[in-house]
């Protein structure tokens, strides 16, 4: 289990924990549960890199305590 952190532009943060093999999508789905925004007009982002919803966090080198974005 691995935890992550996402921001919103409005300054609330929201912890998850999930596993590496869990893709972006599931994520978003957790997130979601957590703040009761759609799923689907989540949006993560990493600096510049918008994470795609069918890819593991593992292969976007998403590890325990990371920060991402949420728009």
């Amino acid at each position: 289990m691995i935890e992550i952190i996402a921001n919103d532009r409005l300054g609330r943060k929201v912890r998850v924990k999930c596993s590496p093999t869990d893709t972006v999508g599931d994520l978003k789905k957790l997130i979601a549960a957590q703040t009761g925004t759609n799923a689907s007009k989540i949006q993560l982002k990493k600096w510049y890199n918008v994470f795609k919803d069918h890819i593991q966090l593992q292969d976007y080198e998403i590890h325990d305590g990371m920060s991402l974005e949420m728009y």
